[in-house]
Parts: structure tokens; sequence; C-alpha cells
């Protein structure tokens, strides 16, 4: 009986390591990764008209491509995290502008700083890039830069994505009066209380204002923008944008002129809770683009620092919907 009750043990246990090793090699076939689907953001820099412009890249180049223009004052690194969400099924690019970021800064004096020159220096860098056709993603002064571009070479465009860039008279929010002042009457006490843009206790706080959980908001963003803020020279190139910026609302027309006439594909991601540039700018752009699709997301100026995964997540949803 004792050898019969052993063997019977023994079969028993033949079986649950059998079972054990077919389970287990069921569950690494199911978990197993695909590392084609990984993909990793690269830092280059390319030679345009002169200048170093550093950008991201990540993705396959021969999936649909999307352009992200930064806004101020930021630089691609604000995007680090969509990228990274985006990247498995498109092909991404963030530049930075000259005098922001990792690109070259010269001197007011050797470099125009004016809206119409960095829409020409991206232009420059698209076609560098070699890029036919993309998705637009402006933010900010990627707003006026990006829709020049539009305008000018509409045949680039297969759709626009537009987060918190303004091309509407609505969207112009009280916080921006200081700017309006300088821009109006730039003195010495005007520059002065523009300058109040280039300190870190207003960049934290275009970063946290409105920001539906500023925990999920990382110091880093702030500080980095603040240390290329602080480098010798660039607070004259900053300023130099501030006069300028007056040089976009005449040109709000030609841009509600391009989206009514061209209609493009339009996905307007906004945090709700910005101070600068408002929510009614977002549901503006229904006016001239009658399928545009406006989202308005419990966050700020700069909310893909919390919600940069619901972003892609649209973002892919409103992209695979117009291919």
């Amino acid at each position: 009986m004792k050898n019969y009750n052993t063997e019977i043990k023994n079969t028993l246990m033949a079986i649950l390591l059998a079972i054990s090793f077919v389970s287990s090699a069921q569950v690494a076939k199911n978990t197993k990764i695909n590392l084609t689907s990984v993909t990793s953001t690269t830092f280059k820099t390319i030679k345009v008209d002169g200048l170093d412009i550093f950008y991201r890249e990540a993705g396959d180049k021969n999936k649909p491509t999307i352009l992200l223009l930064h806004g101020f004052p930021s630089s691609s690194h604000m995007y680090r995290d969509l990228i990274n969400d985006l990247s498995s099924k498109y092909h991404v690019i963030a530049p930075d502008y000259p005098g922001f970021g990792q690109s070259s800064a010269p001197s007011n004096k050797e470099y125009e700083y004016t809206f119409d020159n960095l829409s020409i220096t991206v232009e420059h860098f698209i076609e560098k890039m070699g890029l036919k056709k993309f998705s637009l993603y402006m933010q900010d002064y990627g707003g006026p830069i990006g829709f020049r571009i539009a305008v000018k070479r509409p045949e680039l465009i297969q759709s626009l994505i537009i987060q918190n860039a303004n091309a509407y008279k609505e969207g112009l929010g009280d916080a921006l009066a200081p700017l309006v002042a300088y821009i109006q009457n730039p003195n010495a006490e005007t520059e002065n209380t523009a300058r109040g843009f280039l300190i870190l206790d207003t960049t934290k706080w275009q970063y946290l204002n409105g920001a539906e959980d500023t925990s999920k908001v990382s110091p880093d963003s702030y500080t980095i923008d603040q240390a290329y803020l602080d480098r010798k020279g660039n607070d004259q190139i900053q300023l130099a944008l501030f006069r300028n910026y007056g040089s976009n609302l005449p040109k709000y027309a030609d841009w509600q002129a391009y989206l009514k006439k061209y209609q493009p594909a339009t996905l307007v991601l906004w945090g709700k809770n910005d101070l600068l540039f408002t929510a009614p700018g977002a549901e503006a752009y229904k006016k001239d683009v009658s399928t545009a699709e406006v989202h308005l997301i419990n966050g700020g100026h700069f909310l893909l620092e919390e919600h940069h995964s619901e972003a892609a997540k649209l973002i892919d949803a409103f992209l695979s919907k117009h291919k």
C-alpha cells in the first residue's frame, strides 16, 4: 500500500509540474514584448540658414508625421512625454526656435527676432528635413509661427492640432495686459513690467496656474525654461518678440480666411483654465471650421504636463479618423 501511495504521489507531482510548465510557457507567450514597437527619442542638430537648429525626433519616418511647434517660454522639452506617447504609431519631430532651448541664440544684431523671421526659419527647417506632408501641432508661439507657414504653404498641412494657440481676439486673456501695454507703448516703465514675464515666479505660474493637480507638473519643466531665459542676452531676444507680438493680431483675419477656405481637419485641445489664452479662443475655431473637434481639458496653459496621455489618445483617434 505504501509503494502504491508513493507512486500516486509521484504521478500527481509530475502532472502538476507539466501543467505549471505549460502555463508558464503560455504566459510568457502572451506577455512577450514586441521590441519592434518600442521607439526612442533622438536629439539632433541641423544647420538652417547658418544656425544650429536642435530638434527631437522619434518614430518611423514611413508613418504619418506630426510637427510640434512649442510656445513661450519653453522649447521642444515641453513635448517630451507626448513624443513618447505617439512615437509607436507616428513620426514625431519637435524643433527649438532660434533663441530657445538648445538651438542657436544669435544676438538681436545678428538675427531679427520677429514672428515673420521665426516662421521663415522653421519653414526652411521643414525643407531641410524633407517634410512633404504633416499634421501641424501648435501651442502658444507655435500658433503665429505655424499659421504663417500654413497660409503660405497649405499643401504641407495634413491636419491641424491646436493647443492654447490663438487665432481669435476672443481668446486673449486679461493676464496679457502687461505685454499689451508694452506692445502699444514701449518705454522704460512698460518694459520693466513686461520683464515680469522673464522671472522664475511667472514662469512657474504659467505651468501651475489652472493645473488640475500641481503635484503632476514636473518642476524640471519651469526650472529648465528659466535656465534658458536667464542666459546672458536672452532677455533682449524675448523683449524683441514681446514687442513684435502685436504683428500677429492683424494676421488673424488671414489665418481665419485660410481655415475657412481649406477647411483643414482640425483638433483643438485647450487647457480651459488658461488665463493667457482663454477658452473662448478654443470655441472660436468652430466659426471657420465647422467640423473642428474641440476638447476643453481641465488644465492650464501647459496642459501636457498633466494630460499628455489623454491628449495622445485624442490625437490618435482624430488622426485615425482623418486618414
